[in-house]
Formats: C-alpha cells, sequence, structure tokens
C-alpha cells in the first residue's frame, strides 16, 4: 500500500510540475509584445498582447478583442466584435485610428522591453510597458 501512495503522489507532483509549466508558456507566442502597453499620445488607452490574443481597451471599460500575429517586422490584426456592435468597429477605427477592423496590417518600426513604434501609411503609434 505505501508503494502504491508514492507512485501517486510522484505522479499527481509530475502533472502538477506539467501543468504549472505549461501555464507559464501562455504567453509564448505574443514574444517581446507580451505585456500591456499604453499609448503614450492618448491619455487611458492601452493594448495588452498574451499568446496570439490582443486587447484593445480605454479606462471606460470599453475592450476590443484581435488576433494577432507579429511576423518580422509587421503586425497583423484581426479584430472581432463579440456582440456586434459599431462602436467596437469605432474604438478601433476612430479612437485607435487603425483599419480596416477586420485586416490591419501595421508595420513595427522599434520593439525594446520597454517601448513599441507602430506606423502604418504616415501615421505612428507609440506605445510604453505599462
Amino acid at each position: 500500500m505505501a508503494r502504491y501512495f508514492k507512485l501517486l503522489t510522484t505522479a499527481c507532483w509530475l502533472a502538477s510540475a506539467s501543468a504549472l509549466f505549461t501555464a507559464c508558456q501562455e504567453g509564448r507566442d505574443a514574444g517581446d509584445l507580451l505585456g500591456q502597453w499604453r499609448l503614450t499620445d492618448k491619455e487611458g488607452m492601452y493594448v495588452s498582447f498574451s499568446g496570439s490574443i490582443a486587447q484593445f481597451r480605454k479606462d471606460n471599460g470599453t475592450f476590443v478583442f484581435a488576433k494577432f500575429q507579429h511576423t518580422g517586422d509587421s503586425l497583423f490584426l484581426q479584430c472581432s466584435s463579440i456582440h456586434q456592435q459599431q462602436s467596437d468597429t469605432t474604438l478601433i477605427e476612430d479612437e485607435y485610428g487603425m483599419s480596416p477592423f477586420t485586416d490591419i496590417r501595421l508595420r513595427v518600426d522599434a520593439l525594446d522591453d520597454d517601448h513599441l513604434t507602430l506606423s502604418k501609411d504616415g501615421r505612428r503609434w507609440l506605445l510604453e510597458k505599462y
């Protein structure tokens, strides 16, 4: 019985360690983008990257999710509206100034531990780690 208990304990420990390792790898797809970024030229506007999902949000509680892919010097975003509201499109296209809502391609001009600079068609977005 003691041998069975020891085997069961070891199996539980290995399963827990495996689950913890997997949880720690959640943001791996985000690479250097992982974390929360604040737009420096607009008050209360943030972008968070984790895994392959980005979240655009404002201090007032408004937010929109997007799938993203960072390849070379390009950042591809495909926003989605959970409730199919026009306000979601307005948040991204008008307030963040990124378009079109479902197929955004931005250039990554600079990326380090604290700063991110994106651009498209002469427009620039400066973000800092929050």
